[in-house]
């Protein structure tokens, strides 16, 4: 029944109603000092908004952090031209910089409160939804509980649960249900999610497709690609993109033993976390190379060995200079990160194992050829190598990796088709009113 609660939320809601005011204070506190929290919005996390509700009918889109809300923006982009206001919230000062790149005209950004009753409420008051969209897998439970008991519609879009998360989830099986029954509808990105959301109990689950394989390829400041592209001129450039600790260490080895067949080769690090930028960079220099830090305002010149691109919202610019591209996350064990749009843009991809994330993406890419898997330092340099030397191979991996992108693509249509109905409704209330 949906109105069912049982022991552990029930027992999850006293407790954080009961910590609200000291912990948030703490915990906001040290995320601050970290740089994970923008003091100056730091009421949107106890629920109070800072901006005006729009008129109209709002429907509210939540997910975690960058990756969420890049799948997003596309669906976001679509109900704006069909005149819906739209709410986007999310847990991150790196995707709350995105947002407000990426994000169309009219539509808000705001952090998510954090998960106490009193926090939600006050969310909810001010904001009114009358449709919420959970992308992916960030389930809170206050957040869904009160929306549901004030009668909001809740959908769960894009979404995926792996086999590590879903073993977990099964410790807390009737807590997990009693929020996935809440759900009007759970569209999810593979059958494999699609069996697992079932049996952790959500009734109404089919899958679409990955909101990930219709994304455009990200913007670009022209002006900001051509400076750049002048600076590197007609050097050779490989990319490692949105990598984690141990990951540049392994690319930075593996440039110092590709440059002695190719002197002019420049490496560019994107750290998945831009803060780590001036480590990476110290990792570099440590192993005898020359380095250029985006976020000084330094340039790749033709001394520079290791370009760290240690900014938010640029990987537009990574991709379009690289044809070569290590996607991070994979090689230090993280589920690693999204490849479609360095696809989408030309780039040969090669990747670690640890790729559960996308895992479906990555078994099609490798099954099409169109991306290269490797297991270690070592392989990667070999992978880098015969690409650097043979560009007709490293071609026809990234013509396969597009073929294979268009042909699972389309989930973003469905996605709007399964949310129709929904929509109409708000259309004839807005009517009515």
């Amino acid at each position: 029944m949906r109105d069912r609660v049982p022991l552990v939320l029930r027992l999850y809601r006293l407790a954080s109603s009961a910590a609200a005011k000291p912990f948030a204070a703490w915990l906001l506190a040290q995320r601050i000092k970290r740089g994970k929290e923008d003091p100056a919005r730091l009421g949107e996390r106890y629920g109070v908004a800072s901006l005006p509700r729009p008129a109209g009918p709002l429907i509210w889109l939540h997910g975690a952090s960058v990756g969420e809300l890049l799948a997003v923006v596309p669906l976001v982009e679509r109900l704006r031209a069909m005149n819906f206001a739209v709410l986007v919230t999310s847990g991150t000062v790196t995707s709350a910089a995105l947002a407000a790149q990426r994000l169309p005209p009219g539509a808000v950004h705001q952090f998510i409160p954090l998960d106490a009753p009193r926090f939600v409420a006050q969310f909810l008051d001010h904001w009114h939804p009358d449709l919420a969209l959970f992308v992916e897998s960030d389930l809170w439970p206050n957040l869904i509980l009160t929306c549901s008991d004030r009668g909001i519609p809740i959908i769960l879009v894009n979404g995926r649960v792996s086999e590590r998360s879903f073993q977990r989830w099964r410790l807390a099986s009737g807590g997990i249900a009693a929020l996935l029954e809440r759900f009007d509808l759970c569209l999810t990105q593979s059958n494999a999610d699609t069996q697992r959301y079932a049996r952790l109990g959500a009734s109404h689950v089919s899958s679409i497709g990955n909101l990930k394989l219709d994304v455009p390829p990200p913007p670009v400041d022209r002006a900001i690609l051509r400076h750049l592209k002048e600076s590197i001129g007609a050097r050779l450039v490989i990319a490692a993109a949105s990598t984690h600790a141990g990951e540049e260490a392994a690319i930075i080895s593996a440039h110092k033993r590709l440059r002695v067949k190719h002197p002019s080769l420049l490496t560019v690090i994107a750290p998945r976390h831009p803060e780590r930028g001036r480590t990476v960079g110290d990792l570099a220099k440590t192993a005898g190379l020359s380095v250029a830090q985006r976020s000084l305002g330094e340039l790749p010149k033709s001394d520079v060995d290791i370009f760290v691109t240690d900014t938010v919202g640029e990987l537009g610019l990574i991709y379009r200079l690289a044809p070569i591209v290590f996607m991070g996350g994979s090689l230090a064990s993280r589920g690693g990160q999204n490849p479609i749009e360095p696809i989408r843009l030309g780039a040969a991809v090669v990747h670690g194992p640890h790729v559960w994330n996308f895992a479906e993406i990555y078994e099609a890419l490798d099954t099409a050829r169109g991306a290269q898997a490797i297991a270690d330092e070592e392989t990667l340099t070999t992978c880098l190598a015969a690409w650097l030397t043979d560009p007709t191979s490293r071609t026809a991996v990234a013509d396969a990796a597009t073929v294979t992108v268009k042909t699972l693509s389309g989930a973003l249509e469905r996605t709007l088709a399964a949310l129709e109905p929904y929509l109409m409704q708000l259309r004839l209330e807005q009517r009515a009113s």
